[in-house]
């Protein structure tokens, strides 16, 4: 130290400025370090310099957070943190009367002992430093610092009486929630701070009370500690505390210490005891209120010459005495417990082998217990966390294997409460250099988790003490202020911050989880903010795209995820009316220009999705039948099945069904309809008018789009699937553009004879065989299952016995073809073949019989067998024998069954297909007119038709004694 450095002893009672005058003093200098006694208190003098001086010159240097920019000229540090090889100008300490602390004096003494600056040092406490500092420390200049308010004592007070912007201090953690739940209940909230939180943590709980949210404050002793707060008042709800080792009184100078928080700079603050305290007595009161304190006499001291040569030589020297009269050895504090705990595992004893070993154990010793489980398990930790350091470092997965049991934010209070407790030796870990391989990641990973867990924290300290919300609204409430309210993309509304329930389009949700004091203030709030979100919030509707809104298939009107409305039958069902969802409070006007709008939506929605059922009804060129039958149509809402208006049908002439057509209408075999009203939209908007017409409470809803088929469902009107354009069909109900694309193809087979399901129809069903033959069923016709041999495809293959024998067959058939006179001595020659083809033929035979069975396969045969019906009419008479090859009728079509529209021809539309529509066969026998104008086939017979039946074809019989014979059968055969 140059012998031009000042050393200054700044003392003086609890709100005097010697916080601030330091802070002055060290920026006043080029460089400088302040050492303060807690992690809470550096981290608000950091930002305090940070904001005169920027974040590139400050550092901010504790156990558990290293923030060092590359040009540091002021840092910020805990004492136990201090850089003092740095060579600063200028050095201070605050809180120097902790070096007589039990616990942490020995880290305080060593600083007041060799902690200088090059050109000026200061030690910032109580008076009661006097005497040792003057003995210590020479050439040391005291100043004396006034408290600029005055402190006077006010009694005894219960919690429901306490004043407001009073803190209330306890010293334990379960009395500290006591009495928080307790002002909860009375008093509407209060923050809580502790020294255990994390500054974060600490920092938003202060600011609860700084800001007016709530007027009390519970605390620990931590706030005696540079805490600079708004208090008027301070409460002891005990005047005892647990020191670490047992149960004691508090000291006048550390009741004063708590009590001097009460008034700030120039306002006055009171003190008292409340709960179960007792009243302090008058020599306390006076010492308390006059600053007058017993000198400290002994300062805590440990050996800071340490010997790294063995482990026992380093636990020696920890324990070493002084002679000095001021100084008075401290008693083991964690590190040395937890060293000697280690030093007598054998496991340790075996590894420590050199200074390098002890120096890391010791390094390793001073890890503070930050969990307080107990001392076995804290020295378990760190015996773990020395075998990875002497190996090297500690492995990545393995320290992201601890982070990772720590980083969840859910848990009670207690539970997060451990778990920051347990991130921050992780944190202090990570600050180590060279402990891990890449510092500034986990660093910045445990200082993320930290902050999740401290704002998880805050956010339970804050739940389950403070009803914030209430108190925020109330207070603006009654000083008559405007609220401004904000509403999110979820529609959850904020009143000043607050979360007070959800805007649905324009229906406002309070929040349910609210007492009924509390449901009042939040109606209050929320009608008074929210009267221009309505305003705002109607304009930007009105002036939405139509693609914006949409009906759901319950009739509902939706705005984006909003319901803003419904549907209501009106007195046409493609007319209906609509009923707006608009809060009272957000007014008639409001109210009417949202209905307007759903209104302009609901009739934009309609004319386009029925625009061609619409335009067939305002065609004035329909008339007679077809005007009538396009009617039916517009109430059946362009669906109608063709059993409901077979008559209507049968009775609209061929013009008449050229007009409809023009519409787009098509005469189906099973169904009428318009082709364009069977697309998804139009389908989903035709179940719900139809619904609301028939006033449904529940609406049918539409299959999804692209399925051929659906299920069939017992309980599902037909009705209803005719709307959504299906008809049933056995288990199924298939889409009746594909049944009429079906029925196309079914007209060309013989259904009298039996015909087999084609590949296209199973295609266009999108079905199985046996599925199919369920559909088929449903529609009137009658499958019978049989098997037979499966067709194979041919391919190159060895001959077999079968083929060998064939070929033989042909070949003597061929020779005896060709031979027309046969010699004299053909018949030898004849009975000599037959001697030596007699066997081959026998071999062929056998191997025939041998050869695996042939692979079947099932098929159904489909025959026209109609249910009968109640009103069932004479049987018609068959003319299809008699039809001539250019008739018209439709092949294979049963005589009862309905026809529809014919397959139109190549290259002609479905509208200009001949003989299109001729519905049923009239009885009798078809009678129309060709080209030539003659009538196709012949007329009507007035008897039942006759069918001469074919004689079967006799069965040849083989003669066993000719081979050649057998060989052409089993030709025949193959």
């Amino acid at each position: 130290m140059r012998s031009t450095a000042r050393v200054t002893a700044v003392l003086g009672p609890t709100n005097t400025g010697k916080t601030h005058y330091a802070i002055e003093r060290m920026l006043a200098h080029r460089t400088g370090v302040i050492g303060l006694p807690l992690r809470l208190l550096a981290r608000e003098v950091y930002d305090r310099i940070v904001a005169q001086r920027g974040p590139g010159v400050v550092a901010l240097v504790t156990g558990e957070e290293r923030i060092v920019p590359d040009r540091t000229q002021y840092w910020v540090c805990t004492v136990e943190a201090m850089p003092l090889e740095i060579g600063a100008d200028f050095i201070a300490i605050d809180e120097i009367q902790l070096c007589a602390d039990a616990e942490r004096g020995h880290v305080f003494t060593d600083r007041l002992l060799r902690a200088r600056g090059l050109h000026e040092t200061l030690f910032l406490g109580a008076d009661t430093m006097r005497p040792a500092i003057a003995a210590l420390v020479p050439g040391v200049q005291f100043m004396a610092r006034p408290r600029l308010s005055e402190l006077t004592y006010s009694g005894s007070k219960k919690i429901s009486r306490m004043p407001e912007r009073s803190a209330i201090v306890g010293f334990s953690v379960e009395n500290v929630y006591a009495i928080a739940e307790l002002i909860r209940r009375t008093k509407g909230g209060c923050a809580v701070v502790m020294g255990a939180l994390s500054p974060r943590t600490r920092n938003a709980q202060v600011d609860l009370y700084q800001n007016g949210d709530v007027d009390y404050l519970v605390a620990t002793d931590a706030i005696g500690m540079g805490l600079n707060l708004d208090i008027k008042h301070v409460a002891f709800s005990s005047t005892v505390k647990f020191d670490g080792r047992r149960m004691r009184a508090l000291f006048p100078q550390e009741l004063a210490q708590i009590a001097g928080r009460a008034g700030r700079h120039m306002t006055s603050g009171t003190f008292g005891v409340t709960g179960e305290a007792r009243p302090l007595s008058d020599e306390i009161v006076e010492a308390i209120e006059e600053h007058r304190f017993q000198p400290v006499r002994k300062l805590s001291w440990r050996n800071e010459q340490l010997e790294f040569g063995t482990v026992s030589r380093l636990i020696g020297s920890l324990e070493r005495h002084t002679d000095d009269e001021w100084l008075s050895r401290a008693r083991d504090a964690d590190d040395v417990t937890a060293l000697k705990t280690l030093s007598n595992l054998p496991e340790i004893t075996d590894r420590v082998r050199n200074p390098q070993d002890v120096r890391l154990l010791w390094d390793v010793c001073r890890i503070p217990d930050f969990r307080g489980i107990s001392t076995t398990e804290h020295a378990s930790l760190l015996q773990i966390i020395f075998d990875h350091l002497r190996k090297g470092q500690i492995p990545a997965d393995w320290l992201a294997l601890q982070i990772k049991f720590i980083d969840r934010t859910e848990g009670d209070i207690d539970t997060l409460s451990k778990r920051l407790a347990f991130i921050r030796t992780w944190t202090y870990v990570a600050q180590r250099k060279n402990w891990v391989a890449d510092e500034s990641h986990w660093r910045e990973t445990t200082r993320a988790v930290e902050d999740r867990l401290s704002d998880a924290l805050h956010a339970r300290l804050t739940q389950r003490f403070v009803d914030r919300r209430t108190s925020v609204l109330m207070r603006r409430l009654k000083q008559k202020e405007s609220l401004v309210a904000e509403v999110n993309d979820k529609g959850e509304v904020t009143v000043e911050g607050e979360f007070v329930g959800k805007l649905e389009g324009f229906r406002f949700r309070q929040d349910a989880s609210s007492s009924p004091d509390e449901a009042r203030t939040l109606r209050m709030a929320a009608v008074q903010a929210l009267k221009p979100e309505f305003h705002l919030r109607s304009d930007k509707f009105y002036n939405a795209p139509d693609t914006e809104l949409d009906f759901t298939e319950q009739g509902g009107l939706m705005w984006g995820s909003s319901a803003v409305g419904k549907l209501v039958a009106g007195a046409d069902p493609l007319r209906p009316t609509v009923e707006a969802f608009v809060d009272e409070d957000a007014g008639p006007d409001i109210a009417e220009k949202v209905k307007r709008r759903l209104q302009h939506f609901i009739d934009r929605k309609v004319a386009t999705l029925f625009e061609p059922l619409l335009a067939m009804s305002r065609d004035e060129a329909l008339t007679g039948l077809a005007r009538g039958f396009a009617f039916q149509l517009v109430e059946a809402l362009g669906v109608l099945p063709r059993e409901n208006v077979a008559d209507e049908v049968k009775a609209l002439d061929q013009e008449a069904r050229g007009q409809l057509r023009k519409h787009g209408i098509r005469f189906g075999q099973y169904t009428i309809f318009q082709q364009a009203l069977l697309k998804p939209a139009p389908t989903r908007l035709r179940l719900v008018l139809w619904s609301l017409a028939n006033g449904l409470q529940e609406f049918p809803e539409s299959p999804p789009p692209g399925l051929v088929t659906i299920p069939n469902l017992a309980d599902v009107p037909k009705q209803h699937y005719t709307l959504a354009g299906y008809r049933p069909a056995g288990s199924r109900a298939i889409r009746i553009d594909m049944l009429e694309r079906l029925a196309d193809l079914l007209r060309g087979q013989d259904s009298r004879g039996g015909f087999e399901a084609s590949p296209d129809m199973l295609s266009i069903t999108g079905m199985t065989l046996d599925q199919f033959a369920d559909l088929m069923a449903g529609l009137g016709y009658k499958g019978e299952k049989g098997e037979r041999v499966k067709a194979k495809a041919a391919a190159p293959k060895e001959l077999t016995a079968e083929d060998i024998a064939a070929a033989a067959a042909a070949a003597a058939a061929e020779a005896k073809i060709k031979v027309p006179d046969a010699p004299a001595d053909a018949p030898a020659e004849a009975e000599a073949d037959k001697a030596e083809a007699a066997p081959e033929a026998e071999a062929t035979v056998d191997a025939a019989a041998d050869a695996p069975a042939a692979e079947m396969e099932s098929f159904i045969t489909f025959t026209w067998a109609p249910r009968p019906r109640a009103d069932r009419r004479p049987p018609r008479r068959d003319n299809r024998a008699a039809a001539t090859p250019g008739a018209t009728a439709e092949a294979g079509a049963p005589q009862n069954a309905p026809r529809g529209d014919r397959p139109a021809r190549q290259g002609k539309p479905d509208g200009q297909a001949r003989n299109k529509d001729r519905g049923p066969k009239p009885e009798g026998g078809f009678k129309g007119k060709g080209k030539s104008g003659k009538p196709h086939g012949k007329p009507a017979q007035s008897g039942p038709q006759k069918y001469e039946s074919r004689p079967a074809r006799p069965e040849k019989k083989i003669d066993p004694d000719n081979p050649f014979a057998a060989l052409a059968a089993l030709k025949g055969k193959i």
